[in-house]
């Protein structure tokens, strides 16, 4: 195999050098003698007779070079037929060398001489051909790669070189590297994506309440009490000396003196709720106030509404205290 590589680089350098030499032949020597004609020119004017003698020296001159010209062309297109012929030779001499040494691997392989490779006989020939160990599972993949009639042996024509089973061998472990590669990369993701998912669990409080998340969750229904106090102001009234009611008589007066304190209210709830640090309870009962609270602007609007309609008539009209 050395050999014929060392003649197919020898072949190639041979096939360069009569590239160059064709190429001198056409494009460098024209140049020269366009180069030359200049020169004659620039001479002192020659004789009548000595002219003519020049002119039929330099056309027989011209003509033997052609002549010379064509006859190397000739001689380098003939070497070049021959190199070809030599370098198909030479192909063909190769191709023999592999089914030979194909077929002898493949005789040394079969080891029951049934003119088949079984996995078994594949896997015993391999390991000691290549002086490694193989698992059922690799030569179980190097047969499904070679065997072409997929009968689960290998025939004469289907088994390869040495060669080509150890480059098949390397191009398996290659492929195996780069899947775990791949693999070790989709866990590191896996592992990044489950630490940002734990890091966003600690940031949102879904733990359970504690009795004082439990105390703290019923303030918010204060927002909505307050506002619908003025619906029910005979509470207050017919039960003056209920500690309870004096409570949230005292923090109603509270809440009505504050200027906007309803927005104010309704802004920090809805602001506060937002919060995931806030225990679910506490967040998920502020939203229940406020739409608690948004279903009391009806009742409001219903009585302005009465309101309008008895100042423009002039008149009276009861409203629902």
């Amino acid at each position: 195999m050395g050999e014929t590589q060392n003649k197919f680089a020898i072949m190639n350098y041979i096939i360069i050098l009569l590239s160059l030499r064709i190429t001198s032949s056409f494009v460098i020597q024209p140049r020269i003698q366009q180069n030359q004609i200049p020169l004659i020119s620039n001479e002192r004017s020659p004789t009548l007779g000595q002219h003519v003698i020049s002119k039929r020296t330099r056309h027989y001159t011209s003509k033997e070079e052609s002549e010379v010209m064509d006859s190397e062309i000739e001689r380098l297109r003939t070497m070049a037929a021959k190199l070809r012929a030599e370098a198909a030779t030479l192909e063909a001499q190769k191709a023999q060398e592999l089914s030979e040494a194909a077929e002898k691997a493949f005789m040394k392989f079969d080891a029951n001489d049934d003119g088949e490779i079984s996995a078994e006989e594949l896997k015993a020939g391999l390991e000691a051909a290549l002086k490694i160990d193989l698992t059922d599972k690799r030569v179980a993949e190097l047969m499904a790669e070679f065997d072409a009639s997929g009968d689960g042996a290998l025939q004469l024509d289907e088994f390869p070189t040495i060669d080509q089973f150890r480059n098949q061998l390397d191009s398996l472990v290659r492929k195996e590297k780069q899947m775990a590669l791949d693999a070790a990369k989709e866990a590191k993701l896996a592992e990044e994506a489950v630490l940002l998912a734990n890091a966003k669990l600690e940031l949102i409080n879904n733990k359970p309440p504690s009795n004082s998340d439990k105390i703290v969750s019923i303030i918010p229904y204060l927002f909505p009490l307050l506002d619908g106090l003025q619906y029910g102001k005979y509470v207050l009234t017919d039960n003056g000396d209920n500690p309870i009611v004096v409570i949230l008589a005292v923090i109603y007066t509270l809440y009505r003196s504050i200027p906007f304190g309803g927005f104010i209210a309704f802004f920090a709830l809805n602001i506060l709720s937002g919060n995931l640090q806030i225990n679910r309870l506490i967040r998920y009962n502020m939203q229940q106030a406020i739409f608690v609270d948004i279903a009391l602007i009806l009742p409001g609007l219903v009585t302005g509404l009465f309101s309008v309609l008895a100042g423009a008539a002039g008149g009276h009209v009861g409203v629902p205290p």
